[in-house]
């Protein structure tokens, strides 16, 4: 199974997700562009939270300043261009995970992460976390998935849900595979405690 996953916005989960659906499907992961990385980059966490069943790749573009991918390759002297991306030919499962939302500029040409996944064509996992405005970020996000023909494998929840949105989303065709509950602690155990359930939940799919 190969995968990209991506969020109605910034800090909704993606990472976490992308860790657990790595562990449950004993995945290769990738992080294309990696914005920021103190503490510690996405691809960093996903080695410490995942087994060695996971394997992680390394970042197309690693920039350092924790901002929208075309500020901070500006910053950095970098040029991202759609070419620059190629889908890395791996044996078995694949997570791709994306940089903030779909429209989230990579360079100062009106490219945007949402081209880059276009150019990939693999299904989308869509992350969701429920707070005010959050239907509509997900609407948005689900009608321009929609605009450019990307098939939508499903949404994941994460933090704690709220019924109504999640029925008032769920009435446009939006389809929840899951939900992951805050973390009392977040730590490998809960990453590959969580992988299991998914796993169990993905083998009905």
């Amino acid at each position: 199974m190969k995968l990209i996953v991506t969020g109605i916005g910034t800090d909704v989960g993606k990472t976490v997700v992308a860790a657990i659906l790595s562990e449950a499907l004993k995945a290769t992961y990738w992080k294309p562009i990696q914005c920021g990385f103190e503490p510690r980059s996405d691809s960093e966490f996903i080695s410490e939270m995942c087994s060695e069943k996971v394997t992680v790749l390394p970042e197309r573009f690693k920039l350092k300043t924790p901002a929208s991918p075309h500020f901070a390759a500006s910053e950095e002297g970098v040029e991202i261009n759609l070419i620059d991306f190629d889908l890395p030919k791996v044996d078995g499962s694949l997570i791709v995970e994306g940089a903030g939302g779909l429209f989230v500029p990579i360079n100062d040409k009106g490219d945007v992460l949402l081209d880059v996944m276009q150019r990939f064509n693999l299904p989308v996992v869509l992350v969701v976390s429920f707070y005010l405005g959050s239907i509509n970020h997900t609407l948005m996000s689900l009608a321009l998935l929609k605009a450019r023909n990307m098939e939508v494998f499903g949404l994941i929840s994460s933090g704690d849900e709220v019924e109504s949105s999640k029925k008032a989303i769920e009435k446009t065709g939006g389809k929840f595979l899951f939900n992951i509950p805050k973390a009392a602690k977040m730590d490998a155990s809960f990453i590959q405690a969580q992988a299991k359930l998914l796993e169990s939940k993905l083998a009905y799919l």
